[in-house]
Formats: structure tokens, sequence, C-alpha cells
């Protein structure tokens, strides 16, 4: 049973929101308590196989080894898919950052192959605003970076017929505005307190934001793209930590007259330094950054990559690898897409045939070609691109 916002928030072992992911005592996020604390459904093997038959396309690596884990109605708009109902996809960034490290890449890479795989058009959203608020940013300089991160965006290989980038500061008004009006009615600064933990000392503009992520789940909120499907369904994929602007979002849909938008969430990527770190602007040696170089990235995981390996060769023969917590093999298991040598390496180096070096190897490969795919097609990317997916326009071939 899907949770009402504000229930559950104040269990203390954790703590999931936008702003702030920890587990007590600094250790790793238990998602199966998560779901049962958010109440949302995990995505099992029946739901995986069902969209492989519906799109008729291998599943994404993400979704075939649940890093895109668990889900909220994901099952009611594979039903309406199968009736020749549209929907269309929403997903969004935060440009608080000039460089996005691999972790900000996730949800752009496999909304791209939902994209793909269904024929639907997308909504991305780049709250500058909301990261002028939280952050340290001018306004003009939060512009800035969205139009920067666009590029990041673009470089995934969205279709310009079927994608809408919008930044908030920008587009906020009309429809979209109206919606928000409406949402805001709805939620009562309380629910807002248990639902986000705002607290006396976060200004007024923190609490008005919520309702700005949560109105383009509705179509209405985008006339220039749906202008009268506003019973169009909506599919958005993100990282769990965004969960709770979209619960609040489905407690308020149906008041407001519009449908539950539907999520398919995603657990996050670990730190260099293993799980129980954070990944951090002010360390850039806790993530691989899309402008990094090759020696960066070799440099970066030969010496700071966790490794679960044993304290000597002898020993590692022995007892092999930690799978639990070796960092080599966690993102090799997200970007290596061949199951077949995943599961060999599982098998060798966890039974110690295989040395951590031999891994590392591998990864250092492995995300150097990522690195550098990125970096050539961000280079194509002009600012007459940006303004193509910026501009509010209809979608030519928007569901074809």
């Amino acid at each position: 049973m899907e949770k009402r916002e504000g229930e559950g928030e104040g269990e203390e072992e954790q703590v999931v929101n936008p702003w702030t992911v920890s587990a007590k005592g600094g250790g790793k996020i238990d998602y199966d308590k998560l779901i049962d604390q958010f109440g949302c459904q995990r995505i099992d093997q029946s739901l995986v196989d069902r969209i492989h038959r519906l799109t008729s396309r291998t599943p994404h690596v993400f979704l075939r080894r649940g890093v895109f884990f668990a889900h909220r109605d994901l099952n009611e708009i594979l039903d309406a898919h199968e009736r020749g109902e549209k929907f269309y996809l929403y997903t969004g960034r935060g440009p608080s950052s000039e460089a996005l490290h691999l972790g900000h890449l996730i949800p752009f890479m496999f909304t791209k192959y939902l994209q793909e795989a269904f024929r639907v058009p997308l909504v991305i959203q780049l709250t500058d605003d909301e990261k002028c608020m939280w952050k340290d940013l001018t306004v003009e300089e939060s512009q800035r970076l969205a139009r920067e991160n666009a590029k990041d965006i673009i470089a995934c290989g969205f279709d310009v017929t079927r994608t809408f980038i919008f930044s908030d500061f920008d587009y906020v008004g009309g429809a979209f505005y109206k919606n928000m009006v409406k949402v805001g009615k709805c939620v009562t600064y309380n629910k807002a307190v248990g639902i986000f933990g705002f607290t006396g000392e976060d200004h007024i503009g923190k609490i008005s934001f919520p309702p700005v992520q949560a109105v383009p789940s509705f179509p209405s909120s985008f006339p220039h793209l749906f202008g009268g499907q506003d019973n169009l369904h909506c599919l958005i994929p993100c990282a769990i930590d965004q969960d709770p602007y979209f619960r609040m979002t489905r407690d308020v849909a149906p008041r407001i007259g519009y449908q539950k938008p539907a999520l398919i969430e995603s657990s996050f990527f670990p730190a260099m330094q293993g799980e129980t770190a954070k990944m951090s602007a002010s360390d850039p040696n806790s993530a691989i950054y899309v402008t990094d170089s090759a020696k960066e990235i070799k440099n970066k995981i030969n010496r700071y990559a966790f490794s679960g390996g044993q304290d000597s060769i002898e020993k590692h023969r022995e007892l092999g690898a930690n799978l639990e917590v070796d960092i080599p093999f966690k993102y090799l298991s997200f970007f290596l897409d061949d199951d077949a040598k995943l599961e060999e390496i599982r098998k060798e180096y966890g039974a110690g045939r295989m040395l951590t070096g031999e891994v590392k190897q591998l990864l250092i490969q492995v995300l150097t070609e990522l690195v550098e795919r990125h970096r050539r097609a961000r280079a194509a990317v002009t600012d007459e691109m940006v303004d193509a997916f910026m501009a509010v326009r209809p979608l030519p071939n928007m569901f074809n």
C-alpha cells in the first residue's frame, strides 16, 4: 500500500530526501527498508520480462541488474501502452556544477533507452531556481550552469524531435504556474515539513519550491506539447531520493483532476571510496567526472577505488574478493554491458582466481571509452543545438 505524504518520515535509521542521504552510523542505505518506508514496489523479473516483450528490445543494463529497482504504478503505464494509450517521460537535473560525474549520467542514459524503446516524448527540467536557492549561486550563474549541463544531457543522444529541455527561470509561467498554484494550495506547511524536513531556519523560497518540481508531471503544464491531452500518462525515471517530491505530487494529483505520475527509481551510484562514502565536488577523487582525462581516470581507479580484495595475494587466492564492498566490480556492474563477461568476473574474482589489479585494468578501459565517447559527443553540441532543444515549440515526431 502506498504511503501518504509524511508517513515514515520520522524514522531515524536512515534519511533519504532530495538534499540528504545518510544511514545510521555512516553505514549503507538499506533499500528494502527504504521501499517499505516510502511505500513503493520492487521491480521483479516478471516486470523486466514484460518490458522486454512490449518493446522487443533487450532491457537496459540498469534494468537487468537492478540499478533501477523500485517503481510506483509502472504496471499501469505498461497496461496503458498495451491498450495503445500514450505516455510521456519526465526527468530532470539540478545544475549546481560545471561538470557532471558518472552518477549524474545514469538517469539520462536510462531515460534515453526508455525514449527509444517506447518511442515517446520527453521533458527535462533544469531546476536552476532550486540550485540558486539551495547553493551559494547567483541567478545568473545558475542559468549559465543550466545551459552547460544541458550540453552534457544532449550529448547522451536524445532525439530533438521528441525532447523538450527547459530551465525553470526561463519557462515557469502561464499554464505551468497555474498548476503550481493548484498544487501549493493542497499542501499545508505542516505536511511540507513532514515530507521534506524543512525547519524554521529555511527561507521561504525553499518551502515554495516543491510545486515547481511537481507540475511537469501534468501534461497541461506544457500546452505547446500536449494541448488538449490532459489525461496523458507520465512516467518519471529518477533516483529514489527524489521520491518525496512525487509522493506529494501523487497525493495531490487526483484532488486537482490529474492522473498520478508513475515512477521508476534507481539506487545511488557509490563513491570511489565505498558505498558509505559520499561523492563530493570538494573531493575530485570521490568520483569519475566526464571531463576527466584518460590519465586521471587511471590514477583515480588505481589509487582511490575501494577494493574488496584481500591484503596479500596468498590470502586473496584463498578467500577471494568481497564483492559486496568492491567498488571496481560495482562500477563494472553499472557500465560493462556484457552479462557473460560480468558473470565470469563475479566467479573468478570472488573465488580469488582473478586479482584486484586485473579488475581495475578492465574498469579503466571501460570508463575511459565511456568518458571519451561522451567528451566527443559533448564537443559536437553547439549553442544552436541547445537553443533547439530548449525552444518552446511543438515536437513533430512526438509519438512516431
